[in-house]
């Protein structure tokens, strides 16, 4: 009994983060466009942030919600870039279970958080386009603080328990983890406890945040083309579909990554390294980056309220 017991791993309380795989001695070089990308989706998003607390004229229900996406993905960028960064630059790789446990929180919190105002944004636009005249009555700002509310305690209330769990798993065995930041299925993987209860856990928060937001933004777009299609003129429908471009958009780069990332790590056991890595950024970077450029490429009102503050500096 004593020899089986000195060969047993002995429990670990912090895990080792990973940058790039097989690309260790290029991580000065790879942390440039990583940093850019971190730039741009900082920038972008406190710039539509500033603008719309500022602009009177933009103090509207579907800007509102862009304040809201824009709140979100800053939350997505900051959450994860101190450890990326730290690992490309530094090497420091190893992080705490408290550390991890804290980072998780906010990663998987802000992302329920954009899944959510996604589908209130959906919403928006079906008010906006099936019933116009009774948009200001419907989305009303005490209904917007309402909904906003709304979705940080439908947050809490889903994360917390799940990360909260963690602290009673016990590690042991490899403690790398997979990506440059604390993954919740990531992370279960490593421990030698049974996990039963953290997987059900994790699927009843997926199933209750993106199971339910997803159909919902489906339904919202059904009742949309209903309405469009009921529009007799070919200009007025190009028209209300443009108004619906950026919101496509955001869905689309938002739910495709998710999506990819989740069965990389349910089904991807063949898949190299490099993959669960990729997928991972791209999940994490791409919403932050693309969402502002969107907007305000696509919104008209937004993009002259942006170049009169620049041109007025």
């Amino acid at each position: 009994m004593m020899e089986i017991s000195s060969n047993l791993t002995p429990p670990f309380s912090s895990f080792l983060l990973t940058g790039i795989p097989g690309l260790e001695e290029a991580h000065a070089w790879i942390s440039i466009p990583f940093f850019c990308l971190y730039a741009i989706a900082l920038l972008g998003n406190s710039m539509i942030l500033f603008v719309i607390i500022r602009e009177r004229s933009l103090h509207e229900p579907m800007y509102y919600f862009l304040s809201m996406l824009s709140a979100s993905d800053l939350g997505l960028t900051i959450s994860t870039m101190s450890t990326t960064l730290s690992v490309l630059w530094f090497d420091a790789r190893e992080i705490s279970l408290d550390g991890c446990i804290v980072q998780m929180f906010f990663l998987h919190g802000f992302a329920l958080m954009e899944s959510g105002v996604l589908v209130a944004m959906a919403f928006d636009r079906c008010v906006a386009i099936c019933d116009p005249l009774r948009y200001t009555t419907i989305l009303t700002n005490a209904r917007i603080t309402q909904l906003g509310v709304a979705m940080v305690i439908h947050m809490i209330l889903l994360i917390l328990p799940l990360v909260s769990l963690l602290k009673k798993l016990s590690f042991c065995g490899p403690n790398g983890l997979s990506h440059s930041y604390c993954y919740h299925p990531d992370v279960i993987k490593l421990s030698c406890s049974d996990t039963k209860v953290n997987s059900m856990c994790g699927l009843a928060a997926l199933i209750l945040s993106t199971g339910i937001d997803t159909p919902c933004i489906v339904l919202s777009y059904i009742l949309i083309i209903h309405s469009i299609l009921s529009i007799a003129s070919r200009k007025e429908q190009q028209k209300v579909i443009s108004t619906c471009a950026s919101h496509i958009g955001a869905v689309a780069i938002f739910y495709i990554p998710l999506i990819s990332l989740s069965l990389v790590h349910r089904y991807g056991h063949l898949a190299p390294k490099m993959a669960h890595t990729m997928m991972a950024n791209i999940y994490l970077m791409l919403p932050p980056v693309l969402n502002p450029i969107i907007y305000s490429a696509k919104t008209a009102q937004l993009r002259k309220v942006v170049g009169k503050l620049f041109l007025a500096k």
